[in-house]
């Protein structure tokens, strides 16, 4: 943590040392503060997952190749954009918030300033990995033929034009830090209904527009960012923010890059710790034959659609936990984490009583196969219990990271991968166990990962 905490520290400093949306942060009342803020971000959450299950059906119209094609690149475009959302740009804005917290603008401007400049040099990066090495890569997973060549037509716009995916979530989260979700919330949203008017009009050639096909889509997908980053960068950059980072704040800092680096790192492999937790199970359900999968891939969806919904509270969450750490009020740091935790694991009991009480509803909607569906109620009503208790130890784990220390909540990230897949091997390989076994190992995994965070933010919280 880069300010540490008095001990004695158990209220904000002076009104007069903070704007009027920071003292609201360090003073207001805890849970409806942190509803409020959350409020525009669940209209963000919509919009993503909209995003997501538009951009399929658009390419769908193109034909079976086209949507192998983006099968294969949508995955890995899907993991930089929650790299540089939910990994640096989270450490971005904890580190504006802690600094905001205690008063230091000048010290979060140019906290801004370096997560913007961190953002390029990402985005630079993934571009030329996956312009020189992204056809190798497409063909190890299966792509040949016309498949890989709409694989490649689709990933280079969309990875060449990955700053504007940078620039849009590393923008939209220094200004969370600084305590406004309205903005990039409502960004967000106008570049999906941008995305929902451009995207099919330049895969199919509507009106005025060339018939692009694959490509239309690339540049639909780019056109959501951009407008996004227009709109974000141009209330950081246009004097209505609290920052307004300038040229001089983009000059490399080491110093003011290892707090945004320090938890951001760390933050993006967890995002990827997830993404290979998802593949391991996938792989092991797989084994069983195509109806468990598909069974196995509808149910589990549920899950992943409570995700992006405590995403969008943990940045609430975030956003209070940082700018109270900072201003070192230790008794209102410990109420937030609480309230949010016991926020999330309400919001993952919503999806535990679907789970339990609604499987076949739920499964109904995805599919018809009666076989797939009893797979899936299989998964849903071993697995569903323990919901609450993920959604609580996500909101942990977003606290966490905002007061600053994040080795500890990944490693139990990593053990519940471990457990995943040493087990999930056990049974599934070595016993030959039926597949209810697999479901009561990712079962017992879930609830160690929340108990496990829970234990490790006792102890941080103990530690302020």
């Amino acid at each position: 943590m880069n300010k540490p905490l008095s001990a004695d520290a158990g209220r904000s400093p002076r009104a007069g040392a903070h704007d009027e949306r920071t003292r609201r942060l360090l003073e207001a009342p805890v849970l409806p503060t942190l509803l409020r803020l959350a409020a525009p971000n669940m209209g963000e959450a919509a919009a993503r997952v909209l995003f997501i299950a538009c951009d399929a059906l658009f390419v769908s119209w193109l034909g079976t190749e086209a949507l192998a094609a983006i099968a294969i690149v949508f995955p890995l475009f899907l993991v930089t954009q929650m790299i540089s959302a939910g990994g640096l740009g989270a450490g971005v804005s904890a580190a504006v918030a802690r600094a905001i917290g205690a008063g230091a603008l000048d010290v979060a401007r140019r906290l801004a300033g370096q997560g913007l400049l961190l953002g390029l040099l990402a985005a630079a990066a993934i571009a030329a990995g996956m312009l020189a090495f992204g056809a190798p890569v497409y063909r190890m997973m299966g792509a040949e033929g016309a498949v890989l060549e709409q694989a490649l037509a689709y990933s280079g716009l969309v990875f060449g034009g990955g700053v504007l995916v940078w620039l849009m979530n590393i923008g939209a989260n220094v200004l969370r830090g600084t305590g406004n979700m309205a903005v990039p919330a409502g960004a967000i949203v106008a570049g999906e209904a941008g995305h929902l008017l451009l995207s099919p009009a330049l895969i199919l050639g509507w009106g005025p527009f060339p018939e692009l096909g694959i490509a239309g889509a690339a540049v639909g997908v780019l056109a959501a960012y951009g407008i996004g980053a227009a709109i974000v960068l141009g209330y950081l950059l246009g004097g209505r923010a609290l920052l307004r980072p300038g040229l001089g704040d983009l000059v490399p800092r080491g110093a003011a890059m290892k707090p945004i680096l320090g938890v951001g790192i760390l933050s993006a492999l967890n995002v990827l710790q997830f993404q290979l937790t998802i593949l391991v199970m996938t792989a092991l359900a797989g084994v069983y034959g195509a109806t468990q999968l598909a069974g196995f891939g509808a149910a589990v969806r549920l899950e992943l659609l409570q995700i992006p919904i405590i995403f969008a509270f943990g940045s609430a969450v975030i956003a209070m936990t940082a700018t109270n750490a900072g201003a070192g009020a230790v008794h209102r740091v410990r109420a937030i984490v609480w309230t949010g935790a016991v926020v999330a694991a309400g919001i993952g009991g919503v999806f535990a009583l679907i789970a339990l009480l609604l499987p076949g509803q739920w499964m109904g909607l995805l599919t018809e196969d009666a076989a797939v569906i009893a797979a899936g109620v299989d998964f849903l009503r071993t697995v569903g219990i323990t919901l609450p208790l993920v959604g609580m130890a996500y909101s942990l784990f977003f606290a966490a990271l905002a007061i600053g220390q994040v080795a500890a909540p990944f490693s139990m990230g990593l053990a519940r991968l471990g457990l995943i897949a040493g087990g999930g091997c056990l049974a599934v390989l070595y016993w030959q166990a039926e597949i209810g076994t697999l479901y009561l190992v990712v079962a017992a995994s879930y609830v160690a990962f929340g108990l496990g965070m829970l234990a490790v933010v006792i102890r941080l919280l103990r530690r302020l």
